[in-house]
């Protein structure tokens, strides 16, 4: 996720007084030189900076079809989105004791949606997450995580962020409408155009475009909570303007923005539990199955590790010699168990979010401010009216902006000189978009990387690990003659 930038905390403000109470000995409030108070504050705003995943994550899994037809009810996805960011969230404040809150990730949800969910049943495509977290608890425990963190050069690491990023924008513009695909009897050899015919047609449209704008005021402004703001004001923005307009609900997509019989309702929880833990592999092979799950796995892999660093070093938490924060492996656990949650929840993956840097930005040094966060997000389940009346034309301006932050926070970091790395970069990050697959995009960065060090007598540079994960691609790549070969069906 993107990084938010959190306000300072007041320099003049005194530390507060040693308590001896359970809550502080518990979290350690005191001994981190934080209040109650500041961590309630800090709760709040981590809340507000990222409550838009309770409408965006619907709107992205629910787009989807599975390998039958079906799509995911938008009221049930509300519920299990919030349900599982507010159980992850306050169990990495208990166990891990860091103010880091979790939710659907953007960009494995699109993996979940786009990738997985075509090819299988949607139980299916959630029981491959819930691998893809059974697999990082492992990986975890074995101190392998870190390795194979390691063997991904930093280069293509940003650059599979970006192109997540690109991804995450075009399914933005996509959704409102703003960008369609050129039918096949226009006989173009522009495949996608702006627009009906080239033309930006309808209030819906409309919508979408002062949506963006206001949020990136908002942003560039440097106002808290600007995504969520953003959201709110544009979806009010397209109630009234439904309402005094002559507007076909197909024109909004997937959600009409009309006031809301009522407010408050009953939670559905009707996704929770509903997987198949190996269903997918009888679906589309052992092979493809095991490079599904590590595409989840590698899509939320790095995002978590890097925000998990840096809210650390935001938060002053980092131990300067080891570059390391106390309890590590505890909150590398839980965001292994948040993977696999999300899953079992039918919210896909559960990932660390940097908007917790908000929260930081506040005060926040602990996990109780997790626990505000995590409550808020479970209070939210009996509002799911409101997030319901949300069109795609509010949202999906933030999917722009969240692509657009992404790209920001790492383009200026990849070394652009050496061409082993600059050339897999630039590869993944087109190719996630192009292809409209992040799979695509991160195997072909890999073994763009290796061939690249390998003709330049660079061999050794290149982690066995990597050199796996790269033989694991190339078989992925040249599955189907693989299968004519062996006559495989």
């Amino acid at each position: 996720m993107p990084p938010s930038a959190p306000a300072p905390v007041d320099a003049q403000q005194p530390p507060p007084a040693p308590s001896t109470n359970g809550l502080d000995r518990f979290f350690q409030i005191s001994a981190r030189g934080s209040s109650v108070a500041r961590e309630i504050r800090g709760g709040l705003a981590t809340f507000f900076a990222m409550a838009y995943i309770i409408v965006l994550n619907p709107i992205i899994l629910g787009a989807g079809e599975d390998k039958y037809g079906h799509q995911l009810d938008n009221g049930q996805l509300v519920t299990a989105t919030a349900l599982m960011a507010g159980l992850t969230t306050i169990l990495m404040g208990v166990i891990g004791n860091v103010p880091i809150a979790l939710a659907a990730g953007l960009g494995i949800n699109a993996v979940v949606a786009l990738q997985l969910a075509p090819k299988m049943s949607w139980p299916d495509a959630m029981g491959m997450v819930v691998l893809a977290g059974l697999v990082l608890m492992i990986l975890v425990a074995s101190g392998l995580r870190q390795r194979v963190m390691d063997a991904i050069p930093g280069g293509l690491r940003r650059a599979i962020a970006i192109g997540i990023g690109l991804f995450i924008a075009l399914i933005g513009l996509v959704d409102s409408g703003f960008v369609t695909r050129n039918p096949d009897k226009a006989h173009t050899t522009v495949p996608m155009g702006m627009g009906i015919e080239g033309r930006l047609q309808g209030w819906p449209v409309l919508i979408f475009v002062l949506g963006l704008a206001l949020t990136f005021i908002l942003v560039v402004r440097k106002t808290r909570g600007a995504i969520l703001i953003g959201i709110t004001v544009t979806a009010f923005t397209a109630i009234i303007v439904n309402t005094i307009a002559t507007i076909p609900d197909a024109d909004w997509g997937l959600s009409v923005p009309r006031v809301p019989d009522k407010v408050v309702d009953t939670p559905d929880f009707g996704l929770i539990g509903d997987i198949s833990l190996f269903g997918g592999f009888d679906e589309v092979g052992v092979l493809t199955g095991c490079l599904f799950v590590f595409t989840v796995l590698l899509s939320g892999f790095f995002d978590a590790m890097g925000t998990i660093i840096g809210v650390g070093e935001e938060a002053g938490l980092m131990d300067d010699e080891k570059g390391q924060m106390p309890g590590m492996g505890r909150i590398l656990m839980v965001d292994g168990i948040a993977v696999a949650g999300g899953g079992l929840g039918s919210a896909s993956a559960n990932t660390c979010f940097v908007e917790s840097t908000a929260g930081v930005g506040e005060g926040a040094r602990t996990g109780l401010a997790n626990l505000v966060t995590g409550g808020l997000f479970l209070l939210a389940l009996v509002f799911t009216p409101l997030a319901r009346v949300v069109p795609s034309q509010a949202a999906t301006p933030a999917l722009i902006v969240v692509g657009f932050l992404i790209m920001a926070a790492n383009v200026t970091e990849i070394d652009w000189r050496d061409s082993t790395i600059a050339v897999p970069a630039f590869l993944t990050l087109v190719s996630m978009p192009f292809t409209y697959s992040i799979t695509n995009g991160i195997g072909i960065g890999v073994l763009s990387f290796i061939m690249l060090r390998v003709a330049t007598r660079r061999t050794r540079e290149i982690p066995w690990l990597l050199g796996a994960v790269g033989l694991c691609f190339l078989v992925y790549f040249l599955l189907d003659p693989i299968e004519q070969v062996l006559g495989v069906s």
